[in-house]
């Protein structure tokens, strides 16, 4: 297997599980716009890829309809969303083991950057992070974060490079760009949506990117 030096993690599904706070979001917006849905469950969509594309294509709005929503979305979001989000079980040690270890690390997400930086330090996460590189408020896309991400670490896309997400647009960012992937199973991807994309390695829990990675140092 090959040998990383800077991992890239994504943050929603990844890091933290972010699910309750963008779904009642999404509910807000789509209650403001009059929006009929299935589920809160058929919502959780929503969760992971770039929020403005994703309400164009489950709602079939126009770039400015989606962006209106996306205005809305942040409305209830930053008030009250932001902090129904929980870190999930073993990330605060798999971080702490990679940077002993001597991984660089960073975070890519599609999220703001504005809310990534505070949703880590909420958490006390941020301090295991050389970078945490998010979208901009008006939308960037998953090949776009990355790059800006290792512009950031000083360094170029190649096989030292792994990016960490739990869905299909993680994968396929990395592929975009350039660099190895690895698809999580215990955020809101499938393995077969991770396998279809083509990811370079699936695993079950955050212990097991440990072993992985150190075991191949």
């Amino acid at each position: 297997m090959m040998s990383y030096d800077f991992i890239l993690f994504d943050l929603d599904g990844t890091l933290t599980d972010s699910a309750e706070g963008i779904v009642n979001s999404v509910v807000y917006a789509l209650e403001r716009k009059g929006i009929p849905y299935a589920s809160k469950q058929a919502l959780r969509r929503f969760v992971g890829p770039p929020l403005q594309a994703t309400f164009r294509d489950y709602c079939g709005f126009s770039e400015e309809e989606a962006k209106d929503a996306v205005r809305i979305f942040r409305e209830y979001f930053t008030k009250q969303g932001i902090y129904e989000n929980a870190v999930y079980e073993g990330v605060p040690e798999m971080l702490r083991t990679l940077c002993e270890a001597g991984f660089t690390l960073a975070v890519a997400t599609s999220k703001p950057e504005v809310f990534a930086e505070q949703i880590l330090e909420r958490f006390d996460l941020a301090k295991y992070f050389t970078v945490i590189a998010g979208a901009s408020m008006d939308g960037t896309d998953k090949p776009t974060v990355i790059r800006q991400t290792l512009s950031r670490l000083h360094t170029e896309p190649s096989s030292r490079v792994l990016m960490v997400g739990d869905r299909e647009h993680d994968v396929l960012g990395a592929k975009d760009v350039g660099v190895s992937s690895l698809g999580v199973l215990y955020g809101y991807g499938s393995e077969e949506e991770l396998k279809t994309a083509g990811a370079d390695h699936i695993i079950k829990t955050p212990s097991e990117i440990v072993e992985l990675l150190i075991e191949n140092k």
